[in-house]
């Protein structure tokens, strides 16, 4: 039995941060067997080995992957301290200067306003999963959160979700239903995000509709990227109509908690 717990405890660590797992079996290993409160030093030994490595030995290693971490500035943040912790805070350089000028200018046009980010890609390795996205594997992607503002018309940097993902824009009686379509096509997976959010908090902000569409446009007006998928719904109410915006698909999962760009 201890053996299956350990197997389950690498598979979910290397799931969950890429290097968690491998982390977890060299403290396995440091420790003794017969050592007392053995629990407890393992998972001081796991911590401290777990920290050292994601803050200061992936960084150095990264880039020999083509990857560099997100640089955050007054512009740009994590939208919790999870996605940096987790290892999922990194893109190639290319990636990274654009995220750059599009905060700089979103903050320049919204005095404060920064760009938040959520999931990104893993330091290493092409086509290793970064789950439960499907192609965050390559450096290339990443979520950023939609816009809100405060009941008084000012945007705020606040987000409605814990995680940032999970709080829905849902499509109004008048606007396409893309998740009616995918869930009758038997998608049942499209809105499991909304089991995701780990607590739904500040009740008071709502959507910016301008916001959302002038980040949109920053994004898109970018060379380096491809593509960037948001819900129908949303690429409608925004008034979106650069051939950059997307519908990513049924297999995927809906996007109107966030928005998702690639390089080309």
């Amino acid at each position: 039995m201890k053996i299956v717990l350990h197997i389950l405890i690498i598979g979910l660590l290397t799931i969950v941060t890429q290097i968690g797992g491998i982390v977890y079996l060299i403290s396995l290993f440091l420790v003794k067997r017969n050592t007392r409160r053995k629990w407890l030093k393992s998972v001081g030994v796991f911590s401290g080995i777990y920290l050292f490595a994601t803050f200061l030995i992936v960084p150095i290693v990264a880039p020999f992957f083509g990857r560099e971490k997100i640089k955050e500035s007054e512009v740009v943040k994590a939208h919790s301290f999870f996605y940096k912790l987790a290892n999922r805070n990194y893109v190639r350089p290319e990636l990274n200067k654009a995220i750059q000028r599009i905060a700089t200018e979103f903050d320049r046009k919204n005095n404060g306003i920064q760009l938040v980010y959520l999931d990104a890609n893993f330091p290493f390795i092409d086509k290793f999963p970064l789950l439960p996205h499907l192609s965050h594997n390559d450096g290339k992607k990443i979520d950023v959160s939609l816009v809100y503002k405060e009941k008084n018309g000012q945007l705020t940097n606040k987000k409605p979700s814990v995680s940032g993902y999970g709080a829905f824009e849902n499509p109004t009686s008048s606007e396409y239903d893309q998740l009616a379509v995918c869930k009758k096509k038997g998608h049942w997976h499209y809105d499991f995000p909304k089991y995701l959010t780990f607590g739904n908090i500040n009740k008071d902000i709502e959507f910016s509709i301008m916001g959302t569409r002038q980040l949109a446009n920053l994004i898109v007006d970018q060379r380096e990227i491809g593509k960037l998928f948001i819900e129908p719904h949303l690429k409608t109410r925004l008034n979106l109509t650069s051939g950059k915006v997307r519908f990513h698909g049924c297999q995927a999962v809906r996007h109107d908690d966030h928005i998702h760009f690639q390089l080309k």
